[in-house]
C-alpha cells in the first residue's frame, strides 16, 4: 500500500496482485463446476432411476426386514430371500391388477376410437339433437376443428406406432434397471453401511451414525407421509366414482393410489386417467371427476401435504411448502422428488452443527 499526497490529503492507493497460479486455480474450479454440471445433466435419467430405486429401497426395507425375522431355519435373516418373497408379492400385485384393468380399457379404448367417426357425423347433421344444440350454440367450427384432427389422427396413428413401441420399450427397461437396482440396494445396504462405518474414525463413528440414523428417519418419514397422501387420494376419490357410475371404480382407486405415490407429477397422470376412463361413461362424469380431482389436487398441495409431511419428517410445514417450490423451480422434476428429503436432511446437519458448537463452547 502506497501514500500518495494528492492536495495536502494523504489518500491511500491500494493495489491487489493476482498470481498466475492463483487465476489458474479459478479458471480449473469453474471448469471442473462446469463439466459437472453438464455431466449431471447428461446423467439426470439414470439420477432420477438411481433417486426412485433409493426410495422404493427405503420403503420396503422395514417390510424385508420384518420378513426376515419370519424365514424358518439356518436361512433366519436374510434379506436376500426376504427381498425375493417381496418381490414376488408386488409383482403378483401388479400382475393381477393388470390383468384386471388393462383388457375392459383397451376394449373401451377400441369401441371409442371406432366410434367416434360416427359421433362426429351425427354431430353434423342437422336433425339429430346433438346436431341441434351445436347449431343453437354456434360451435360448428369447433366440431370441424376436431374431426379434422381425429382424421389426422388416424391416418398418423400407423407412421407413429414405431416411435410408440420405441417408448413402450423404453419404460420397460427403466422400470427393470429401477427394480434390479432396488433389488441390489436392499440386499447389499446394510453391508454398505457396515464398509462405510469402519472407514470413520472412532471418535466421530457415535456422532456419525446419529446423523445417518436421523436422515434415514428423515426419508423414511418422507416416503410414509407420501403413502399416507396416496391412501388419502384414493379414498377419497371413491364417492365420486361410484355416485357417477364410473366403471371399475376400485380399480381406479388402485390407479390414484399408484399415482399419488409419485411426488410432483403422480396426481397429473392419476387425473389423466380416471378422467379417460370416465370418458367412456360420458362427457359429463369426466368433467365432474376431473373438476373433483382438480380441487383435491389444490387442497393436497397447499393443506395435506404440507401437515403430513410435517409430522413425518419433523420439518414445519412452511419448510416442506417453500422446499417444494424451490426445488420445482431449481431442478424441475427431479428437484421436486428430492425437495422435501433434501430440507430433512440439511436440517439435521444444521442441528447437529449446533449441537457440537454449544458442546465446544
Amino acid at each position: 500500500m502506497q501514500i500518495l499526497d494528492r492536495g495536502n490529503k494523504n489518500i491511500p492507493e491500494v493495489s491487489l496482485t493476482i498470481s498466475n497460479r492463483t487465476l489458474l486455480r479459478v479458471v480449473l474450479v469453474v471448469v471442473i463446476t462446469l463439466a459437472l454440471i453438464a455431466a449431471t445433466l447428461r446423467i439426470s435419467h439414470s439420477l432420477l432411476l438411481l433417486f426412485i430405486a433409493f426410495f422404493l429401497a427405503i420403503a420396503l426395507n422395514a417390510p424385508v426386514a420384518y420378513i426376515a425375522k419370519l424365514i424358518p431355519g439356518k436361512r433366519r435373516g436374510s434379506r436376500s430371500i426376504a427381498t425375493t418373497i417381496s418381490f414376488l408379492i408386488v409383482i403378483i400385485f401388479i400382475g393381477t391388477f393388470a390383468s384386471y384393468v388393462i383388457p375392459p380399457l383397451v376394449h373401451q379404448t377400441e369401441k371409442f376410437i371406432s366410434a367416434a367417426p360416427h359421433l362426429v357425423s351425427s354431430a353434423k347433421n342437422q336433425h339429430s339433437s346433438l346436431g341441434h344444440f351445436i347449431r343453437t350454440h354456434n360451435l360448428q367450427n369447433e366440431v370441424n376443428t376436431l374431426s379434422k384432427q381425429i382424421s389426422h389422427w388416424a391416418t398418423s396413428a400407423s407412421s407413429n406406432a414405431f416411435s410408440s413401441i420405441a417408448g413402450i420399450l423404453n419404460s420397460i427397461f427403466s422400470m427393470l434397471a429401477v427394480l434390479a437396482l432396488t433389488f441390489m440396494m436392499l440386499v447389499e445396504g446394510p453391508r454398505w453401511l457396515i464398509v462405510i462405518t469402519e472407514f470413520i474414525p472412532n471418535k466421530h463413528t457415535e456422532r456419525t451414525v446419529k446423523v445417518a440414523k436421523d436422515m434415514y428417519e428423515v426419508v423414511k418419514g418422507y416416503v410414509n407421509g407420501q403413502v399416507l397422501l396416496a391412501l388419502i387420494a384414493a379414498v377419497l376419490i371413491a364417492p365420486a366414482l361410484f355416485m357417477l357410475h364410473v366403471s371399475y371404480p376400485i380399480a381406479l382407486m388402485v390407479v390414484v393410489f399408484l399415482a399419488g405415490l409419485i411426488p410432483v407429477i403422480g396426481h397429473t397422470i392419476g387425473a389423466i386417467i380416471v378422467a379417460a376412463v370416465a370418458l367412456f361413461h360420458s362427457v359429463t362424469a369426466a368433467i365432474i371427476v376431473l373438476a373433483y380431482y382438480i380441487l383435491y389436487m389444490q387442497v393436497e398441495n397447499y393443506l395435506l401435504q404440507p401437515r403430513i409431511q410435517s409430522n413425518t419428517t419433523n420439518i414445519s410445514p412452511l419448510l416442506v411448502l417453500a422446499s417444494v417450490i424451490i426445488g420445482i423451480n431449481f431442478g424441475g422434476l427431479f428437484g421436486g422428488l428430492v425437495a422435501i428429503p433434501v430440507a430433512g436432511c440439511i436440517r439435521v446437519l444444521v442441528l447437529e452443527y449446533l449441537a457440537t458448537k454449544r458442546m465446544l463452547h
